[in-house]
């Protein structure tokens, strides 16, 4: 038999070649992960997430990338986990069942609070993240690694289903409570356990007052939403700057339901929104103590995921009785001494259409005998003005589908009449029938939510989320009107933050830092005031202006071109402000969700003149 000679020991060696290296490639399958794209992709949902908070006036596309990025991020990381991790098909396929059971568990359990973006935004990643945290780390123990990264992807997504969202700062951060602590609206309708909330304590005081506003609509001292002209300021008051010898003193402070509507004020009474449970709420309190007088709830809840549950609107005093229109799209006409209900319309009936995104916003407008409001109802239902005594509709015209700004009446040359910001456009609408007098088309797909500033023959209008201001100059010729674009600015970038004129100057937020621009230009002057998204009220006496920070803190500003002079500053409240704050005389009146306040401010002394001999 001839034998076979032995192979050439390169041959040899080949094969020993072949070998390992088949057993290299086993060990690589069934070893150590390749971790560093996991560790790469990990990296950038970090830096994407952040991203927003590096822009002071983020756009909407900014803040896209924060909420969705790192959730775009996270379906790669799973790709990298099934494609390209070098785990073995069995390990990717039991991976991948396993966090797609965790993730649906945990979403079936979340707060409902917490549904919706939160999924994507949170959750999501969080258990994506602590599924190849692990991974990574424990890439080299294939016994072990994926057990401590189903068990981490537990931890991560089960920790959403413990909280529950209160809403979002201005800047979109969670506000984030355990889910099984009372909220403060459950906190304050227990409060009102065993209260008499229903309309009556009508004692002589309030009849005062009911004759007070029948009779002449000037005696109220605040009527409306950021009061009579809705310019945010109030002529006639000055605050002295010396908060060390003089400070802010706190005369009242009580719960309220959630809701951002400000105050309107006629004598001694406080008129405000708010919601409890079930029911949205028009309250009247005594601006001595801040006790109920009266409260008129009605069947309503509007709720969405940025800023809550509660109304949105601010109530109207006019002489047939006080008007308020509630989120959910409860529009009523109420007596002002009792909170009797004279007449009520559905908005959502009479549009033909749900609440927007953000909720029915409009503060009624009372003038020349209607009541008018935005509702963005199809064809020609998008502004409606009804009787004030009455609540038939009187008339309608078309209007953008959507704004959170309210009607406002002003003067342009002989001719007065409505001014509406909406998504679309601004309209300048007649009093007598609706019929639009000029309209100026500045689309944007995001929501208005300003008052549009009106000086002299020109008027400021603005939109949310980086797009900026626009000042526009009106003119009318014969019959004809003619208006055009003096600037359009990214200096100032309100979002829901209005903003006030002094001296040829605008004061507000450009974004959530408080800012000055030169209204002739639209320039920048100054941007230093980190209040966060706050409101302010003008002192125009004395170039004073009051902010009121997101976190609750009362500033004292002089308003001077030149650079943010912050006088003094207070905490006032405990909780987010969107509120606008109110100031009669020397009393300050303040709110949020949550809280309510009054404060004693101390008058400026003015010396007198020396007398001449």
């Amino acid at each position: 038999m001839n034998e076979i000679p032995p192979a050439p020991l390169d041959t040899q060696s080949a094969y020993r070649a072949s070998d390992n290296t088949e057993t290299d490639a086993v060990h690589f399958t069934n070893g150590t992960l390749r971790w560093w794209p996991a560790a790469s992709l990990l990296l950038v949902a970090i830096a994407l997430k952040f991203v927003p908070t590096l822009v002071d006036s983020p756009s909407l596309p900014v803040l896209m990338i924060g909420f969705f990025g790192p959730a775009a991020v996270c379906l790669l990381l799973m790709g990298w986990w099934v494609l390209a991790s070098r785990a073995s098909w069995r390990e990717k396929l039991t991976g991948l069942v396993g966090m797609a059971l965790l993730a649906g568990t945990s979403i079936a359990l979340l707060d409902l609070t917490m549904k919706g973006m939160s999924v994507a935004s949170l959750l999501f990643p969080t258990g994506v993240a602590a599924f190849s945290i692990s991974l990574i780390l424990l890439a080299n123990r294939p016994n072990v690694r994926l057990v401590v990264a189903l068990i981490a992807a537990a931890t991560g997504f089960g920790y959403w289903d413990l909280v529950r969202s209160d809403g979002v700062t201005g800047s979109f951060a969670a506000e984030l409570a355990w889910r099984w602590e009372p909220t403060a609206e459950q906190e304050y309708i227990a409060s009102l356990k065993g209260q008499n909330a229903t309309t009556e304590n009508t004692e002589a005081s309030d009849g005062d007052v009911l004759t007070a506003i029948d009779v002449n609509l000037a005696t109220a001292e605040w009527p409306s939403f950021r009061g009579t002209q809705r310019d945010g300021k109030q002529f006639g008051a000055t605050v002295d700057e010396d908060w060390e010898k003089n400070p802010p003193r706190r005369v009242w402070s009580s719960k309220i339901g959630p809701g951002w509507s400000s105050f309107t004020v006629a004598g001694n009474h406080l008129f405000t929104q708010e919601q409890r449970g079930d029911n949205e709420a028009v309250v009247c309190l005594d601006a001595n103590t801040g006790k109920s007088l009266w409260s008129c709830e009605y069947p309503g809840r509007f709720w969405e995921a940025i800023a809550g549950a509660g109304p949105r609107a601010t109530p109207t005093l006019a002489p047939a009785g006080l008007f308020a229109l509630g989120a959910d799209g409860a529009l009523l006409c109420l007596k002002a001494s009792t909170g009797e209900v004279v007449w009520q319309r559905d908005l959502k009936k009479d549009a033909q259409r749900k609440p927007p995104m953000w909720g029915f916003s409009s503060s009624p407008l009372v003038c020349a005998g209607v009541v008018v409001v935005h509702a963005g109802g199809a064809g020609e239902l998008g502004v409606l003005a009804y009787d004030e005594v009455t609540g038939d509709l009187r008339w309608s015209v078309a209007s953008g589908d959507h704004s959170y700004s309210s009607p406002q009446l002003a003067k342009f040359g002989d001719t007065t009449g409505i001014l509406m910001q909406t998504n679309v456009s601004l309209q300048f609408l007649s009093v007598e029938d609706g019929k639009t007098i000029w309209e100026h088309e500045w689309k944007s797909d995001n929501y208005r939510a300003l008052q549009p500033l009106v000086m002299g023959d020109s008027v400021i209008m603005a939109t949310s989320l980086g797009l900026g201001s626009r000042r526009l100059a009106v003119s009318q010729d014969a019959n004809s009107w003619s208006v055009k674009e003096v600037w359009t600015s990214r200096d100032m970038k309100p979002d829901f933050n209005d903003f006030v004129d002094y001296q040829g100057n605008l004061y507000g937020f450009d974004g959530n830092v408080f800012a000055c621009i030169d209204v002739e230009t639209g320039e920048r002057k100054w941007k230093r005031g980190r209040y966060g998204n706050g409101q302010v009220l003008l002192l125009p006496e004395k170039g004073q202006l009051l902010v009121i920070t997101e976190k609750g803190d009362l500033v004292l500003v002089r308003a001077t071109p030149d650079d943010l002079m912050e006088v003094a500053r207070l905490n006032v409240l405990t909780g987010k402000c969107w509120n606008h704050p109110v100031l009669i005389g020397s009393r300050l009146y303040v709110r949020n969700a949550q809280e309510a306040a009054c404060f004693e401010l101390t008058p400026e002394t003015i010396a007198p003149s020396p007398q001449v001999l």
